[in-house]
């Protein structure tokens, strides 16, 4: 009979298509290091066409792995095919962390926990405002806006483009959620209390419009969920009229914390050492 987990390997993956670009398996290899662990965490490409049969080996046992992360284009389809999806990512309709538990693939969403905790670290109080305003209603925006509003976040505006697609964001998380059209963004912005940037806007260079923060109210805290660059430009925005700002990059960090200790048996820690770490590989790439 074991002892302890850590007493017999265990392998783990991170699985996207493409999936070559990404920093889990660094996050997951300090851990293991760190904590002295034996095991592995690596990325493995599946075609969308394949992923049924990687989930269908992950439950019998014949792909040697023990669990791992789910990305895009998978997500949404590993919720599906999961035997136990949690109520997080039921309401979510997607799957980041699965593990393997008395022969059934298991599956919860830990994005939005990795939000949060990304702000608890960095802006600690930013739970005290009555009213967040969230820009983007793509995918990335659902895990943000289930996070807040079950931190109970009153009232949460949702500005889109296209104003039918932040509705569907309204009709999923129910009466606190609000879906309004771009050109309302100065509007409810107006005394909001956490403003979060939910698009793409201002990665790897990309341009990004000129907003008015102040008139946010006194303490706002500005954050996005991009990392690439660190301080985007919506975040040097903010912090030039003189607002708190929380980069994106715990994001990455945190959301990865619950998924490690499910398929490893410890809980590691994000320190400023994984911070530096993965800062480091991402001016080597750019």
């Amino acid at each position: 009979m074991r002892d302890s987990r850590e007493t017999f390997v265990n392998h783990a993956f991170v699985t996207g298509y493409p999936i070559k670009h990404s920093r889990s398996p660094l996050i997951h290899g300090y851990w293991l290091k760190q904590l002295g662990i034996e095991g592995s965490y690596r990325a493995h490409e599946v075609k969308p066409e394949d992923f049924s049969t990687f989930i269908a080996e992950l439950k019998h046992g014949t792909s040697g792995f023990c669990g791992g992360n789910v990305t895009i284009p998978h997500k949404e389809v590993a919720r599906r095919l999961a035997d136990r999806p949690d109520d997080l990512c039921l309401e979510l309709g997607a799957a980041n962390t699965l593990w393997i538990e008395a022969g059934e693939v298991h599956a919860t969403n830990t994005d939005g926990r990795g939000f949060v905790a990304n702000l608890d670290e960095r802006a600690d109080g930013w739970d005290q405002c009555s009213t967040a305003v969230v820009l983007g209603a793509g995918g990335a925006s659902r895990a943000v806006i289930q996070a807040v509003r079950d931190r109970g976040v009153k009232t949460i505006n949702v500005v889109n483009r296209t104003v039918a697609r932040a509705k569907e964001l309204s009709d999923r998380f129910g009466s606190t959620v609000h879906a309004h059209p771009i050109e309302a963004l100065g509007e409810v912005m107006r005394g909001a209390g956490l403003f979060i940037n939910a698009t793409s806007l201002g990665m790897d260079g990309q341009e990004a419009p000129q907003i008015d923060f102040t008139v946010l109210a006194s303490g706002a805290v500005v954050t996005d969920i991009v990392y690439v660059p660190l301080k985007t430009p919506l975040l040097r925005q903010a912090e030039q009229q003189g607002f708190a700002i929380v980069d994106g990059l715990g994001m990455l960090l945190h959301q990865a914390v619950p998924g490690f200790e499910l398929w490893f048996g410890r809980r590691p820690f994000v320190d400023a050492n994984l911070r530096q770490l993965v800062i480091d590989d991402m001016g080597s790439h750019a």
